[in-house]
Formats: C-alpha cells, structure tokens, sequence
C-alpha cells in the first residue's frame, strides 16, 4: 500500500498533470489517497512526481 499526498499547488501545472492529481482524487493541497501499490499507480505519480509526496502506508 502506498500513500500518496499531493504536497504542492497544481495551479502552474501542464494540463495532463491537473487531470492525473484530479484522477487520483487530489484537489488541495494536503489531500491523500491510499492504494495498492501496482503498475498504474506507478505510472501516474511518475507524470506528477514533483507535486506529490508517496510513502509505505
């Protein structure tokens, strides 16, 4: 399981980017999701690494 926060603002961020954080379901600053860890998870926060902080939940 990993938990993934989004850590800053998706106001300057390129449109692919806003639809990845809104896909994971991260609106504001400070919200979290938790999933299990796999390929597609893995692939999203990629596109959106700078933005977002992931530790073992």
């Amino acid at each position: 399981m990993k938990k993934v926060t989004l850590v800053k603002s998706t106001i300057g961020a390129k449109p692919a980017q806003k639809a990845t954080a809104k896909s994971l379901g991260l609106n504001k600053i400070g919200d979290f999701i938790i999933h299990e860890d796999n390929a597609t998870l893995a692939g999203k926060v990629k596109v959106i690494a700078h933005l977002v902080k992931v530790e073992n939940a």
